[in-house]
């Protein structure tokens, strides 16, 4: 069997870098692009190339010839109330969460089709499917997220496979400034039904998961891993 070949556009911190440990671990190679390197000099069997996705186009001769799997991690959590939100702000938070996704998968297209299978993963947040105050730049952004997986899982189907996860607040250097002392980290636990906060980990599974071939008969899902946020109210 030959080895998969998977790509992570910002895979050097956070739910990205969860992803990219898992994969090397199952024995895949990995293509990471994000603006800088961070922690990834010390993984073997990935290639970084830099890119900044807001501003740079995807060029489809530096990617692998085949691509298993594409995540999409590149985000923002601007949090602002009405009165101070800002079109431009607005307008940033789509490009980087929308169009940037969009953008990567269309560089990514002939290399996924080449493999036997491929699937792409994006990532959304628990604010859209559950309204949250100040959120509502980020719930637009992520909301076209949403509503591109499952135009591009019925575009591209059956070959290639399009998923989304929806995670609550997750600790990751995206989060620190809500969870940069106990008592944010202790109220922002409380407010969760299994009353923690997410972990990397936690949302990489489910991405890695998505990825493989034991999701082969999952499409145009938006799966949120919230701890219970999104649906309970106990």
């Amino acid at each position: 069997m030959s080895q998969k070949q998977y790509v992570v556009i910002g895979g050097s911190h956070g739910i990205g870098l969860g992803i990219v440990q898992r994969l090397l671990a199952g024995g895949a190679a990995v293509t990471v692009f994000s603006r800088t390197a961070d922690q990834l000099a010390d993984l073997l069997g990935v290639v970084h190339r830099p890119i900044d996705v807001t501003r740079d186009d995807l060029d489809p001769a530096s990617l692998p010839d085949t691509i298993d799997g594409l995540a999409y991690c590149p985000g923002s959590i601007n949090l602002t109330p009405l009165r101070s939100l800002k079109a431009a702000a607005m307008v940033d938070d789509f490009q980087l969460n929308a169009v940037g996704a969009v953008k990567c998968l269309q560089a990514s297209l002939e290399a996924m089709k080449a493999a036997e299978t491929s699937s792409m993963v994006m990532f959304s947040t628990v604010a859209v499917g559950q309204g949250l105050p100040m959120h509502a730049s980020v719930a637009a952004a992520k909301g076209a997220v949403e509503g591109l997986t499952r135009s591009l899982a019925a575009e591209l189907a059956p070959q290639i496979r399009v998923n989304c996860v929806a995670p609550a607040l997750t600790d990751t250097p995206l989060a620190e400034r809500f969870l940069s002392s106990e008592s944010k980290r202790e109220a922002m636990a409380a407010r969760h039904p299994l009353k923690r906060i997410g972990e990397v980990d936690d949302i990489a599974a489910m991405a890695e998961f998505l990825m493989s071939e034991q999701a082969g008969w999952i499409t145009g899902q938006v799966i949120g891993v919230d701890g219970g946020m999104s649906r309970l109210r106990p």
